[in-house]
């Protein structure tokens, strides 16, 4: 890695970090970027799920006032987070390599997909507010398994999908949920991390990189969340997306 691939890796990270504490869908950026480096697909994903957990945890610290109250509902969704992590950990080191090279540009797309509607997905959660559920019941819990399961194989967008879920059910403000969704990424990330570690190749320079740029965006994308322009944002993170699946497909 060239000096000014390292500074590309460190740069995704940042901006990672600073995306997923309002968005989500961070990975995006930086895994696109990783394989654009010379890592293997593989490879890019799993330092990059490792190298992202420090930022979700300067998310979580930078939202830990809208997660007062949401102690015991969070203990029961963690639970489904990381079993469903796992899973999707397992699948990612057994199944073939050529298996990640086909789902991963097809998860890209969708995952842009659901950053382009994020707008009007809130629209209608907020319509449906007064329905919510006050405990979010099994149905959520699954949900939030299935999403752990996606986080843990490819982590983009899992925070769209997370808010998605959690809004739709629950009887909480939009920051409220978006605090939640920050705490279940971490442990998705945390424990995918953790079994990555344990058993796959790792590339430790890039996620040192990545590492130190999640932790600054993350601090202050949770810091200064609500004043970050979102349309731009989101419009970066398709451009980006899009590349990446054109890299994948015709690499």
């Amino acid at each position: 890695m060239t000096p000014w691939e390292a500074v590309a890796v460190f740069a995704a990270g940042v901006g990672a970090g600073g995306i997923n504490a309002v968005v989500g869908s961070g990975s995006l950026i930086t895994f696109p970027t990783m394989v654009a480096v010379g890592m293997p697909p593989v490879v890019a994903n799993v330092s990059n799920n490792i190298g992202l957990v420090p930022g979700s945890l300067t998310s979580v610290l930078g939202y830990r006032a809208e997660l007062s109250g949401q102690r015991s509902r969070l203990l029961r969704l963690g639970i489904g987070s990381v079993l469903g992590s796992l899973v999707g950990g397992l699948l990612l080191l057994s199944l073939p390599a050529r298996t990640f090279n086909v789902v991963v540009p097809i998860l890209i797309g969708l995952s842009c997909v659901l950053v382009v509607v994020q707008p009007r997905l809130n629209k209608w959660l907020a319509a449906r507010r007064e329905k919510a559920h006050p405990h979010g019941g099994p149905w959520l819990w699954l949900g939030v398994l299935g999403a752990g399961a996606y986080g843990g194989y490819f982590g983009a967008a899992q925070g769209v999908l997370l808010i998605g879920l959690l809004g739709s059910v629950l009887d909480e403000d939009l920051q409220r949920v978006n605090a939640a969704k920050n705490v279940l990424a971490l442990l998705v990330n945390g424990t995918a991390a953790l079994l990555f570690i344990l058993v796959a190749e790792v590339d430790w320079r890039g996620v040192a990189l990545v590492a130190l740029g999640a932790t600054i965006g993350g601090f202050f994308g949770a810091r200064f969340g609500r004043r970050l322009p979102a349309p731009v944002l989101r419009g970066i993170i398709v451009c980006v997306g899009i590349v990446a699946m054109v890299k994948l497909i015709y690499a």
